[in-house]
Order: C-alpha cells, then sequence, then structure tokens
C-alpha cells in the first residue's frame, strides 16, 4: 500500500485572492518514490493537526516563506518578510503531533527549520547579519535545479548514508538553523558553519536538509534516495 503524504501548503496572494499550492516538483518527488502526496492547506484551527496526522503515513515539511520568529522567542528583524503566522501555528501544530505519534518526518529548507523550532530549536532570522562566520552565498544566482555549494555530513550518520559524506546541494535561504534543539542532532554543515543537515537523536524518525531535493532529484541519484528513504520509513511505521 502507498502511504499517503500529508505536504502543508504554501499560500500566495492572487488576484482572485490566497491561493494553497505545491510546487509540482514537490508532489513529483513523493509519487516518483512511492508515496500518494496529500496537500494540507494551513487553518487556524490547531486542533485539526490530530485529525490530519491520523489520515497520514508521514509528513514532508517543504520550503517557502520565512518563519515568524515570535515563535522561538524572539522579536522581527529588518531583514525578516512574507511571514505567515496562521501558517507557521498549523505547520507547528502539525509537526508536533506527527512527532508524538511516532510518524516519519521529512524537511527540507523552510522545512527543516520548521521541524527545528517545533522540537525546541531556534533560527538566525537572517544568515548574513546574524551569523558572523557564515561567507557562502546561500541564496543562489543560478537556477535552483542546478548545486551550488558542498555540504560536510557527519560519517556514521543516517544522511550520510543517503547522500554521501559531501553532496554537492543548491540553496536557497537567507534563514537557517541556530540551535536544533533537545531532540535533533545536527549532522551536516556548509564549509562556513551553516546547518545544512538535521536528524533524531535515537532513530530515524525525523530527517531534515537545508537545500531544496525536489529540485535536483530527476539529475542526481543521491538526492532522488532522499525521498525513497522517507517512503521507506513510512512504510515501516504503517
Amino acid at each position: 500500500m502507498k502511504p499517503l503524504i500529508g505536504i502543508p501548503a504554501n499560500t500566495g496572494l492572487t488576484e482572485l485572492g490566497f491561493r494553497d499550492y505545491v510546487d509540482a516538483a514537490v508532489a513529483q518527488a513523493i509519487i516518483r518514490a512511492g508515496g500518494l502526496p496529500v496537500i494540507l492547506p494551513p487553518n487556524n484551527d490547531r486542533r485539526l493537526a490530530k485529525h490530519v496526522v491520523s489520515r497520514c503515513d508521514g509528513f514532508m515539511f517543504i520550503g517557502g516563506p520565512d518563519i515568524d520568529p515570535t515563535l522561538f522567542g524572539e522579536e522581527p528583524i529588518d531583514q525578516i518578510h512574507g511571514t505567515s503566522l496562521k501558517k507557521d501555528q498549523f505547520e507547528l501544530a502539525v509537526c508536533r503531533e506527527a512527532y508524538k505519534s511516532n510518524k516519519a518526518i521529512f524537511g527540507f529548507c523552510r522545512g527543516m527549520q520548521i521541524i527545528a523550532v517545533a522540537l525546541g530549536g531556534s533560527l538566525y532570522q537572517d544568515i548574513s547579519s546574524q551569523n558572523k562566520q557564515a561567507y557562502i552565498k546561500h541564496h543562489q544566482d543560478a537556477p535552483i535545479i542546478y548545486p551550488s555549494h558542498h555540504v560536510e555530513i557527519d560519517k556514521g550518520s543516517q544522511v550520510a548514508g543517503i547522500v554521501g559524506a559531501n553532496p554537492y546541494v543548491n540553496s536557497h535561504h537567507h534563514q537557517a538553523i541556530k540551535e536544533s534543539g533537545p531532540e535533533l542532532n545536527v549532522v551536516g554543515r556548509a564549509p562556513d558553519t551553516v546547518i545544512e543537515a538535521i536528524e533524531s537523536k535515537t532513530d530515524d524518525q525525523v530527517i531534515g536538509v537545508q537545500w531544496h531535493p525536489e529540485f535536483l532529484f530527476e539529475t542526481m541519484p543521491e538526492e532522488r534516495k532522499l525521498f525513497e528513504n522517507f517512503i521507506h520509513r513510512c512504510k515501516d511505521r504503517m
């Protein structure tokens, strides 16, 4: 049986009002890996998280806008933009409920950051102004279908077993994890120390990466393995 994968939607403002959507690359990556994507529109009723989690077999948190810093105990700085409190609160509620229910979780870019915040971590609201060690261009000018920098992955980690010790990845973010929280291990960093990969401390429930594998999986087999691993982890918990 193909697992149902809950994917919290992004929201865009159009001339017809707000629309909730997931990029085709995201949905196709899940389908190719053997799952069935289910788009979850954000909702102000966070009690729905329990119902959502009971129906889906795994959850994938995707890229998108900045995360509201008040949700990890900070006030917004000037460089932050595009936040949606409703979206953030919904995703945090779903992630926490999924974690409590032992559902498989996978996140990339903003999605990895949501996982960290949900499980007690915090973020750099803006890398260039808040992390003085950062020197790599983390918001590439090249098309997102091309990789732009390398990541150093800890040997023996789950992520290293999937993508190797030194993957070549794309990069499209200006926020990053500052503290991963008590439930997660940091297992990958860019050469400038910016956190690029996290995973569960005690099992294989959670994996997150800072890059966008959905735009690389057609041409880079190791990136496809991230989605295949996620579907495998979902099936193990069904």
